[in-house]
Protein backbone atom coordinates (compact mmCIF):
# COMPACT_ATOMS: atom_id res chain seq x y z
CA UNK A 1 0.00 0.00 0.00
CA UNK A 2 1.26 3.49 -0.91
CA UNK A 3 0.59 5.12 2.42
CA UNK A 4 -0.26 8.67 3.29
CA UNK A 5 -3.29 8.43 5.49
CA UNK A 6 -4.90 11.55 4.07
CA UNK A 7 -5.65 9.57 0.91
CA UNK A 8 -7.61 7.01 2.89
CA UNK A 9 -9.17 9.12 5.66
CA UNK A 10 -12.80 8.20 6.22
CA UNK A 11 -12.89 5.28 3.79
CA UNK A 12 -14.73 2.07 4.64
CA UNK A 13 -11.69 0.49 6.33
CA UNK A 14 -11.00 3.65 8.35
CA UNK A 15 -14.56 3.92 9.60
CA UNK A 16 -14.57 0.23 10.54
CA UNK A 17 -11.35 0.68 12.53
CA UNK A 18 -12.67 3.74 14.32
CA UNK A 19 -15.98 2.15 15.25
CA UNK A 20 -14.09 -0.75 16.85
CA UNK A 21 -11.86 1.81 18.58
CA UNK A 22 -14.89 3.58 20.08
CA UNK A 23 -16.15 0.26 21.44
CA UNK A 24 -12.76 -0.42 23.06
CA UNK A 25 -12.54 3.02 24.65
CA UNK A 26 -16.10 2.76 25.96
CA UNK A 27 -15.18 -0.56 27.58
CA UNK A 28 -12.21 1.04 29.35
CA UNK A 29 -14.45 3.83 30.64
CA UNK A 30 -16.68 1.39 32.49
CA UNK A 31 -14.19 1.62 35.36
CA UNK A 32 -13.34 4.90 37.06
CA UNK A 33 -9.61 4.20 37.15
CA UNK A 34 -7.53 6.14 34.63
CA UNK A 35 -6.29 4.50 31.45
CA UNK A 36 -3.62 5.26 28.88
CA UNK A 37 -4.08 5.11 25.09
CA UNK A 38 -0.97 4.67 22.92
CA UNK A 39 -1.31 5.23 19.16
CA UNK A 40 1.86 3.99 17.44
CA UNK A 41 1.06 5.31 13.94
CA UNK A 42 -0.90 8.46 14.74
CA UNK A 43 -0.63 10.28 11.40
CA UNK A 44 -1.82 13.88 11.61
CA UNK A 45 -4.78 12.91 13.81
CA UNK A 46 -7.26 15.07 11.91
CA UNK A 47 -8.06 15.38 8.19
CA UNK A 48 -9.60 18.08 6.03
CA UNK A 49 -11.55 16.23 3.34
CA UNK A 50 -11.49 19.31 1.12
CA UNK A 51 -7.67 19.11 0.84
CA UNK A 52 -5.89 17.89 -2.27
CA UNK A 53 -5.13 14.31 -1.20
CA UNK A 54 -8.65 13.32 -0.04
CA UNK A 55 -10.12 15.06 -3.07
CA UNK A 56 -7.78 13.12 -5.33
CA UNK A 57 -8.96 9.74 -4.06
CA UNK A 58 -12.52 10.50 -2.78
CA UNK A 59 -12.18 7.35 -0.67
CA UNK A 60 -14.23 8.90 2.14
CA UNK A 61 -17.27 8.42 -0.09
CA UNK A 62 -16.95 4.65 0.45
CA UNK A 63 -17.20 5.02 4.22
CA UNK A 64 -18.14 8.05 6.30
CA UNK A 65 -20.35 9.61 3.62
CA UNK A 66 -22.48 6.47 3.42
CA UNK A 67 -22.66 6.10 7.20
CA UNK A 68 -23.76 9.70 7.79
CA UNK A 69 -26.46 9.39 5.15
CA UNK A 70 -27.88 6.11 6.56
CA UNK A 71 -30.88 6.28 8.93
CA UNK A 72 -31.21 4.72 12.37
CA UNK A 73 -27.59 3.87 13.20
CA UNK A 74 -26.98 1.58 16.21
CA UNK A 75 -25.96 3.25 19.46
CA UNK A 76 -22.25 2.48 19.05
CA UNK A 77 -22.20 4.04 15.60
CA UNK A 78 -24.11 7.06 16.90
CA UNK A 79 -21.33 7.58 19.46
CA UNK A 80 -18.76 7.32 16.67
CA UNK A 81 -20.72 9.87 14.61
CA UNK A 82 -20.69 12.24 17.60
CA UNK A 83 -16.88 12.24 17.30
CA UNK A 84 -17.20 13.18 13.63
CA UNK A 85 -19.97 15.74 14.04
CA UNK A 86 -18.24 17.71 16.79
CA UNK A 87 -15.52 18.63 14.28
CA UNK A 88 -18.05 19.85 11.73
CA UNK A 89 -20.32 22.05 13.88
CA UNK A 90 -19.18 25.25 12.21
CA UNK A 91 -19.21 23.92 8.65
CA UNK A 92 -22.63 22.23 8.92
CA UNK A 93 -21.31 19.69 6.42
CA UNK A 94 -18.81 16.86 6.25
CA UNK A 95 -15.48 18.62 5.86
CA UNK A 96 -13.29 17.30 8.67
CA UNK A 97 -12.71 13.67 9.55
CA UNK A 98 -11.12 12.59 12.86
CA UNK A 99 -8.20 10.22 12.91
CA UNK A 100 -7.83 7.88 15.86
CA UNK A 101 -6.26 10.61 18.08
CA UNK A 102 -9.19 13.00 17.57
CA UNK A 103 -11.72 10.25 18.21
CA UNK A 104 -10.05 9.21 21.46
CA UNK A 105 -9.57 12.83 22.55
CA UNK A 106 -13.33 13.32 22.27
CA UNK A 107 -13.90 10.29 24.52
CA UNK A 108 -11.14 10.84 27.11
CA UNK A 109 -12.02 11.73 30.68
CA UNK A 110 -9.99 14.19 32.79
CA UNK A 111 -8.06 11.35 34.47
CA UNK A 112 -7.10 9.57 31.23
CA UNK A 113 -4.01 10.05 29.08
CA UNK A 114 -2.96 9.63 25.44
CA UNK A 115 0.47 9.08 23.88
CA UNK A 116 0.82 9.70 20.13
CA UNK A 117 3.85 8.76 18.04
CA UNK A 118 4.50 9.50 14.37
CA UNK A 119 7.73 9.06 12.39
CA UNK A 120 6.90 11.04 9.23
CA UNK A 121 8.34 14.50 9.98
CA UNK A 122 5.67 16.59 8.25
CA UNK A 123 2.81 14.55 9.69
CA UNK A 124 4.38 14.67 13.16
CA UNK A 125 4.54 18.48 13.05
CA UNK A 126 0.88 18.68 11.99
CA UNK A 127 -0.04 16.18 14.71
CA UNK A 128 1.77 18.27 17.30
CA UNK A 129 0.02 21.41 16.13
CA UNK A 130 -3.37 19.70 16.30
CA UNK A 131 -2.99 18.37 19.86
CA UNK A 132 -0.48 20.54 21.72
CA UNK A 133 -3.11 22.36 23.79
CA UNK A 134 -4.54 19.29 25.53
CA UNK A 135 -2.34 18.51 28.55
CA UNK A 136 -3.59 14.92 28.63
CA UNK A 137 -1.87 14.26 25.29
CA UNK A 138 1.85 13.75 24.61
CA UNK A 139 3.09 13.81 20.99
CA UNK A 140 6.41 12.20 20.03
CA UNK A 141 8.44 12.14 16.80
CA UNK A 142 9.36 8.48 17.10
CA UNK A 143 9.39 5.11 15.36
CA UNK A 144 6.30 3.11 16.25
CA UNK A 145 8.10 0.00 17.44
CA UNK A 146 10.58 1.99 19.52
CA UNK A 147 7.54 3.59 21.14
CA UNK A 148 6.32 0.17 22.27
CA UNK A 149 9.60 -0.23 24.14
CA UNK A 150 9.70 3.32 25.48
CA UNK A 151 6.15 3.73 26.78
CA UNK A 152 5.12 0.27 27.96
CA UNK A 153 3.99 -0.43 30.55
CA UNK A 154 2.18 2.85 31.26
CA UNK A 155 1.97 4.11 34.80
CA UNK A 156 -1.83 3.68 34.78
CA UNK A 157 -1.49 -0.10 34.22
CA UNK A 158 -4.77 0.02 32.28
CA UNK A 159 -5.20 0.92 28.67
CA UNK A 160 -5.09 0.27 24.97
CA UNK A 161 -2.38 0.18 22.30
CA UNK A 162 -3.48 0.81 18.71
CA UNK A 163 -1.04 -0.49 16.11
CA UNK A 164 -2.00 0.67 12.63
CA UNK A 165 1.02 0.14 10.34
CA UNK A 166 1.23 1.45 6.77
CA UNK A 167 1.97 -2.03 5.33
CA UNK A 168 4.19 -0.48 2.69
CA UNK A 169 6.31 -3.64 2.64
CA UNK A 170 4.68 -6.70 1.13
CA UNK A 171 5.70 -8.91 4.08
CA UNK A 172 4.98 -6.43 6.87
CA UNK A 173 2.00 -8.40 8.21
CA UNK A 174 4.25 -11.40 8.83
CA UNK A 175 6.27 -9.29 11.29
CA UNK A 176 3.28 -8.31 13.42
CA UNK A 177 3.14 -11.51 15.46
CA UNK A 178 6.64 -10.78 16.78
CA UNK A 179 5.74 -7.13 17.40
CA UNK A 180 2.79 -8.15 19.56
CA UNK A 181 4.75 -10.88 21.34
CA UNK A 182 7.50 -8.44 22.32
CA UNK A 183 5.02 -5.79 23.46
CA UNK A 184 3.24 -8.31 25.66
CA UNK A 185 6.51 -9.11 27.41
CA UNK A 186 6.52 -5.51 28.61
CA UNK A 187 2.80 -5.22 29.36
CA UNK A 188 0.94 -8.50 29.39
CA UNK A 189 -2.36 -7.16 30.72
CA UNK A 190 -2.79 -4.35 28.19
CA UNK A 191 -5.32 -4.40 25.38
CA UNK A 192 -3.76 -4.40 21.91
CA UNK A 193 -5.66 -3.62 18.72
CA UNK A 194 -3.81 -4.35 15.47
CA UNK A 195 -5.34 -3.24 12.16
CA UNK A 196 -4.51 -5.09 8.94
CA UNK A 197 -5.62 -4.87 5.29
CA UNK A 198 -7.36 -7.73 3.50
CA UNK A 199 -6.51 -8.28 -0.14
CA UNK A 200 -6.18 -12.06 -0.35
CA UNK A 201 -6.84 -14.60 2.38
CA UNK A 202 -3.65 -16.71 2.56
CA UNK A 203 -1.38 -14.12 4.27
CA UNK A 204 -4.13 -13.43 6.81
CA UNK A 205 -4.41 -17.13 7.64
CA UNK A 206 -0.64 -17.40 8.13
CA UNK A 207 -0.69 -14.34 10.40
CA UNK A 208 -3.54 -15.73 12.51
CA UNK A 209 -1.74 -19.06 12.83
CA UNK A 210 1.48 -17.38 13.96
CA UNK A 211 -0.37 -15.33 16.55
CA UNK A 212 -2.11 -18.41 17.94
CA UNK A 213 1.19 -20.23 18.23
CA UNK A 214 3.08 -17.37 19.89
CA UNK A 215 0.54 -15.62 22.11
CA UNK A 216 -1.27 -17.40 24.93
CA UNK A 217 -3.98 -14.79 25.42
CA UNK A 218 -7.57 -14.30 24.34
CA UNK A 219 -7.50 -13.25 20.70
CA UNK A 220 -10.51 -11.71 18.99
CA UNK A 221 -10.67 -11.13 15.24
CA UNK A 222 -13.11 -8.67 13.66
CA UNK A 223 -13.20 -8.38 9.86
CA UNK A 224 -15.22 -6.44 7.30
CA UNK A 225 -14.84 -6.79 3.54
CA UNK A 226 -16.87 -5.00 0.89
CA UNK A 227 -15.41 -6.80 -2.14
CA UNK A 228 -14.53 -10.45 -2.83
CA UNK A 229 -11.18 -11.31 -1.25
CA UNK A 230 -9.36 -12.40 -4.38
CA UNK A 231 -7.72 -9.27 -5.81
CA UNK A 232 -4.18 -8.74 -4.47
CA UNK A 233 -3.87 -5.23 -5.92
CA UNK A 234 -7.12 -3.99 -4.36
CA UNK A 235 -8.09 -3.26 -0.76
CA UNK A 236 -11.08 -5.56 -0.37
CA UNK A 237 -11.50 -5.27 3.37
CA UNK A 238 -9.73 -4.93 6.68
CA UNK A 239 -9.50 -6.63 10.00
CA UNK A 240 -8.54 -6.00 13.60
CA UNK A 241 -6.89 -8.45 15.93
CA UNK A 242 -7.63 -7.66 19.58
CA UNK A 243 -5.38 -9.13 22.26
CA UNK A 244 -6.99 -9.24 25.73
CA UNK A 245 -10.39 -8.05 24.42
CA UNK A 246 -12.71 -6.45 26.99
CA UNK A 247 -15.68 -8.40 28.28
CA UNK A 248 -18.56 -8.59 25.78
CA UNK A 249 -16.69 -6.67 23.07
CA UNK A 250 -17.47 -9.51 20.66
CA UNK A 251 -21.20 -9.31 21.42
CA UNK A 252 -21.38 -5.57 20.80
CA UNK A 253 -19.51 -5.81 17.51
CA UNK A 254 -21.61 -8.75 16.33
CA UNK A 255 -24.69 -6.61 16.90
CA UNK A 256 -23.52 -3.67 14.74
CA UNK A 257 -21.50 -5.29 11.93
CA UNK A 258 -24.56 -6.38 9.89
CA UNK A 259 -25.74 -2.74 9.77
CA UNK A 260 -22.27 -1.44 8.94
CA UNK A 261 -21.63 -4.01 6.20
CA UNK A 262 -24.99 -3.39 4.59
CA UNK A 263 -24.33 0.36 4.70
CA UNK A 264 -20.86 0.44 3.13
CA UNK A 265 -20.82 -2.65 0.90
CA UNK A 266 -21.80 -2.05 -2.74
CA UNK A 267 -24.40 -4.63 -3.80
CA UNK A 268 -23.84 -6.69 -0.63
CA UNK A 269 -20.40 -7.86 -1.69
CA UNK A 270 -17.79 -9.13 0.75
CA UNK A 271 -18.50 -10.38 4.25
CA UNK A 272 -18.06 -9.70 7.97
CA UNK A 273 -16.97 -11.85 10.87
CA UNK A 274 -16.32 -11.76 14.61
CA UNK A 275 -14.55 -14.75 16.13
CA UNK A 276 -12.07 -15.86 18.76
CA UNK A 277 -8.95 -17.53 17.44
Amino acid sequence: MNYRHAYHAGNFADTFKHIVLVSLINALKRKENAFCFLDTHAGTGLYDLSDQLPQKSHEYQTGITKIIESPNPPDLISTYLDCVNVLNKKTQSLRFYPGSPAIVEHLLRPQDRMILTELHAEDWQTLKNNFHIDKRIAVHHQDAYQALKAFLPPKERRGLVLIDPPYEKSDELSEMSAVLTNALKRWETGIYALWYPIKIRKPIERFHQAVKQNIDKKLLVIELSIYPENTPTHLNGSGMLIVNPPWKLDEELKSILPWLWKTVSPNNQGRYDVKFL
